[in-house]
């Protein structure tokens, strides 16, 4: 065998040793990373030791979340916060999660002061959160409201018939699975689904005059879907005072006797590594270093596609989103 063989033999011989160190290297770092996530798992909702007011954000879509739950009723359990702040931001999602999350918090406020502070949205579904507080702060500027439900589907039935498909349906009833989207809504499909978003309107309407004691005439004033800023809600008693987390613990401190230089400090629902993010980003490295670049790109496809299921909201919405321009 020449010299030169004999080289490039060596350098096939060594790219196969470094490659096997770096997937085992990477493999320990994977190992790591899930070791460490366990870890917080079970640390969940930790905020240190000594009494504190305990500061809990809801943002973003709402829906049903048995963790968040859990975490919620360990925090009534919790000996050392004394008080607690929810930080509401959000636009609602289903009347399903909205109803479970106004349960835990109602809870909660049972064995701890509790105040809400809505950041920059509490509407819909997102203010059906902030009713289970006794004092609602929010900013001059923050959206409140958008009392009501709704139920979407696309309706595809002149589509698929200008390109000559028929969805073909067999049924045990008339109104099983209606409205399809795949043929005209009936006039008793129509009819079943308005009952059901009346019937959830009225326990969402009956809420809010109930926790905000509002009089007939005032709920009429504000439960037509429309959004009101948070200057607007406190002469509709949808508000009930102009600020920040210093007002909340303002008015802790004052209502309910709760030390106010005690420190506030975040008390996390969920794992920061619920959806370990990195977990993901260290297989493709581990799979790059092995040379499966193919299997990388199946990973983040992967990825993306349970991205967009996670987005997906089943039920009646309570939500609220500003119409977009034509």
């Amino acid at each position: 065998m020449s010299l030169d063989a004999d080289a490039i033999v060596d350098r096939r011989r060594l790219r196969r040793k470094l490659t096997f160190w770096r997937v085992v290297a990477v493999a320990v770092i994977v190992l790591g990373i899930a070791w460490a996530a366990a870890v917080a798992g079970n640390r969940v909702g930790f905020a240190g030791t000594g009494a504190y007011i305990a500061r809990v954000t809801i943002e973003g879509l709402i829906r049903d979340d048995h963790e968040r739950v859990e975490q919620l009723d360990r925090l009534s359990r919790s000996s050392t916060a004394r008080a607690v702040i929810v930080h509401v931001d959000s636009p609602g999602g289903t009347t399903a999660g909205s109803e479970q999350l106004y349960d835990s918090l109602t809870r909660l406020k049972e064995k701890k002061p509790l105040v809400i502070v809505v950041d920059g949205l509490a509407a819909s579904g997102g203010y059906i959160t902030a009713l289970a507080g006794d004092h609602i702060v929010a900013k001059q500027t923050s959206l409140v409201g958008s009392i009501g439900v709704l139920f979407q589907y696309p309706n595809v039935a002149d589509l698929l018939d200008k390109i000559g498909v028929k969805v073909e349906t067999i049924k045990s009833s008339p109104l099983k699975a209606a409205p399809n989207g795949f043929e005209p809504t009936s006039p008793e499909a129509r009819a079943a689904i308005d009952s059901i978003i009346r019937d959830t309107y009225a326990w969402f309407r009956g809420l809010v005059q109930d926790r905000r004691h509002l009089d007939d005439a005032a709920i009429e004033r504000v439960a037509d879907g429309r959004v009101f800023t948070g200057h607007q809600g406190i002469d509709l008693h949808l508000v009930d005072e102009i600020g920040d987390e210093r007002a909340a613990v303002a008015w802790l401190a004052a209502e309910k006797h709760v030390d106010a230089k005690l420190p506030v400090r975040d008390y996390p629902l969920h794992s920061r590594f619920r959806d370990l993010p990195f977990l993901h980003a260290a297989a493709a490295a581990l799979l790059d270093a092995a040379g499966l670049s193919t299997l990388t790109r199946s990973l983040h496809d992967w990825g993306g596609i349970q991205a967009v299921e996670r987005l997906n909201l089943d039920g009646l919405l309570a939500l609220w989103h500003p119409a977009s321009a034509n």
